[in-house]
């Protein structure tokens, strides 16, 4: 038994792993607001937003880090012993002794490079203007992990509940489309936002921020699922990579506080839209009505469903109405798909 506990102790010593931690600022075990959560969106949208914004080149990625509110100029300092090493001018890595790096954004270092520095006691530096927060990156190893998941940043308590708000369904043009009558392939997004664990000061008081966990299902009413549970984002402990942010998040995507082209759009909300389903084909089910149901939570367990009545309805050509050109004065067809006659 002794010498499994050695070599489970030796595996993590090699992969690295942060034990807990204190927050960056004073009081150290207090918490402090979090303005940015990790897997949050991170999006800049070159061309304005009545410019096609979101047809247009973008730089997005996941936020891979949190971003953790306080007056410009607030000290900041080490939450573990180690050495600091620059990234850049506003950029540092502190470097633990167990392969683990914490990296500090947004801030107007005094160590020296190369300093060793002691948790809780050295001065890194201090909370560069205009930013009022500053970001924590906590790398594991080669990862960047959650620091909101237990045993990590500490003290941290989150009581607020993840919500759904909607489930958008778009045909092959990216058009919304009613939840009646469905055929062909869709794309199936959620909308779904997380409140902030406690109040944040300033533009971004009551701005939302990304669930850590979405996942979805479907069943016909009254019959079998036809989807088990699927996965779509997982933010609780680390993060997929950049490449594949289109795949976890869906077009129409955007931060708090967001930017199109010139224009910074100060306080306004983020939008989180979680791609369910890129290319759901509905022929491969019945026709009939289903409910698609989905489930949201954050690091903490906190969490809630949301749902979704849609009904699909395929015409036994397999061609959706519409999706062939007709001339302008062709009649509308006398039944729906599937039906044998038109009713008087």
């Amino acid at each position: 038994m002794r010498r499994s506990l050695l070599v489970l102790a030796a595996a993590l010593a090699l992969t690295g792993s942060a034990s807990a931690y204190p927050w960056p600022f004073k009081p150290f075990n207090k918490q402090h607001p979090i303005r940015g959560f990790f897997g949050d969106p991170r999006t800049v949208y070159e061309n304005g937003i009545l410019a096609g914004a979101f047809d247009g080149p973008s730089f997005i990625s996941f936020h891979q880090g949190v971003d953790i509110s306080a007056p410009n100029g607030t000290p900041i300092y080490a939450v573990e012993t180690g050495k600091v090493h620059y990234l850049g001018a506003a950029t540092l890595n502190l470097v633990t002794g167990h392969d683990v790096t914490f990296q500090y954004f947004h801030i107007i270092p005094v160590a020296g490079e190369g300093q060793h520095v002691i948790a809780k006691k050295t001065v890194l530096g201090y909370v560069q203007p205009p930013f009022g927060h500053v970001h924590l990156t906590e790398i594991d190893g080669i990862h960047a992990v959650n620091p909101l998941q237990r045993g990590h940043l500490t003290p941290y308590r989150d009581r607020t509940t993840p919500r759904v708000r909607d489930v958008i369904v778009r045909n092959q043009s990216g058009d919304v489309q009613t939840p009646v009558g469905l055929c062909g392939r869709v794309e199936l997004d959620v909308d779904a936002y997380d409140p902030q664990p406690m109040p944040v000061p300033g533009t971004y008081r009551s701005l939302p921020v990304a669930p850590a966990l979405v996942q979805w299902s479907m069943a016909r009413i009254g019959g079998k699922v036809v989807v088990p549970t699927k996965t779509v984002a997982d933010f609780r402990s680390t993060l997929p990579g950049n490449g594949q942010f289109f795949g976890t998040y869906g077009k129409g995507t955007y931060e708090n506080s967001p930017r199109f082209g010139r224009e910074q759009y100060s306080g306004m909300p983020g939008r989180y839209l979680f791609l369910l389903s890129g290319n759901f084909d509905t022929t491969n089910v019945p026709n009939g009505n289903y409910l698609i149901t989905v489930r949201v939570a954050d690091v903490r367990g906190n969490h809630s469903v949301g749902t979704e009545r849609i009904a699909i309805l395929n015409a036994k050509s397999g061609v959706c109405p519409g999706s062939l050109a007709a001339p302008p004065t062709t009649a509308p067809p006398s039944s729906e798909p599937g039906d044998s006659a038109a009713q008087p």
